[in-house]
């Protein structure tokens, strides 16, 4: 005879380790995807609930639509069960003297003012003068 027999291969503990092997490469995957991906896009709209829930007036933001505005009222509402939360619609000035009524859900982040750092130039142009 020219052709061997071939023999069914049994199901011992090799067969498990293999499709255990096959298996790891996506895990591996979908563990690199969580924590590059999933994770930080979870944490970031975690810190954007927060920043809606502690609007108040004064705070600039910036709207969906890119719009620069400064909150001029927060109103309370209360829900079901009679407690008091925020209202989902807010009171934003886009211009002097002129106020839109925006969700709450549609402000995508809050501008926080930044501290210009002119302490040394100022003093720089006063010993040249």
């Amino acid at each position: 005879m020219l052709i061997s027999p071939a023999y069914a291969q049994g199901a011992e503990f090799g067969g498990a380790l293999t499709n255990i092997s096959q298996f790891l490469p996506l895990v591996l995957i979908f563990v690199v995807f969580y924590f590059l991906l999933i994770r930080p896009q979870q944490q970031k709209q975690k810190e954007l609930r927060r920043m809606l829930g502690e609007l108040k007036r004064g705070d600039r933001v910036v709207t969906g639509g890119g719009i620069l505005a400064i909150v001029q009222k927060v109103p309370i509402a209360a829900d079901r069960n009679g407690k008091q939360v925020a209202a989902s619609e807010i009171e934003v000035e886009i211009a002097p003297n002129v106020r839109v009524t925006v969700l709450r859900e549609t402000i995508t982040s809050v501008v926080k003012p930044q501290a210009a750092n002119d302490a040394k130039p100022a003093a720089k142009a006063k010993k040249a003068s």
